[in-house]
């Protein structure tokens, strides 16, 4: 978003433009591209810590730095689920906020190199497949390859996401007929708390 997007008006209205912050739709995405995310994520060691026992998990290799000194790679891993999670959370604002639906699956997840406290998580994508729904008009199946890599380039984890998107238009509708159906309830809700009242303030007269 550039200055004069901040600051340019409507034409029609006068009110100043504004430039909402989202992902792609279905029908703007492209196979092929690579879209990198930024900025990265240094990871410490109460990211890993607070992760790790937040979601149960006891495992040593993220908690006892005595012990894992004594394993093959010397000191604590940071947590595998976490590297995922940031790995997905990083591409959302470019790729996928505001225009997902839900998000169908992850396969052919691996781990090919550690990432350690205060490594830097970068992430690309790649869309490497999309069609759309059969059942769902205005909607999409989108197939994303998530990589993962340190401050080095050393790749970390690898992912395959599959996600039900919306196209711009469809969206464009959906939010249309919502707004309209609570716009409709307000108004019924009103009617019904007003005749409410005018059946509660006869009650009293009489």
């Amino acid at each position: 978003m550039t200055t004069a997007d901040r600051v340019s008006t409507d034409s029609t209205t006068g009110s100043p433009r504004v430039v909402e912050q989202r992902g792609l739709y279905y029908d703007e995405l492209e196979e092929g591209v690579v879209y990198a995310h930024r900025p990265g994520r240094t990871v410490t060691e109460t990211d890993n810590v607070l992760f790790t026992t937040m979601t149960m998990n006891t495992q040593a290799l993220h908690l006892d730095a005595a012990w894992s000194a004594g394993q093959p790679f010397g000191q604590r891993l940071v947590n595998s689920m976490f590297t995922l999670a940031t790995v997905v959370g990083q591409s959302v604002p470019q790729l996928t906020q505001g225009t997902i639906i839900a998000q169908l699956g992850l396969t052919d997840v691996s781990f090919p190199h550690p990432l350690y406290h205060g490594d830097t998580l970068y992430t690309e994508t790649v869309i490497t497949g999309k069609r759309m729904s059969a059942s769902r008009p205005g909607q999409g199946i989108v197939t994303m390859q998530h990589t993962g890599r340190n401050q080095d380039g050393v790749v970390v984890a690898l992912a395959s996401r599959s996600c039900l998107m919306w196209t711009r238009e469809a969206h464009a509708a959906a939010q249309k007929d919502a707004a309209q159906k609570d716009a409709a309830q307000k108004e019924t809700a009103q009617k019904e708390t007003a005749q409410k009242e005018t059946a509660e303030k006869g009650t009293i007269k009489a």
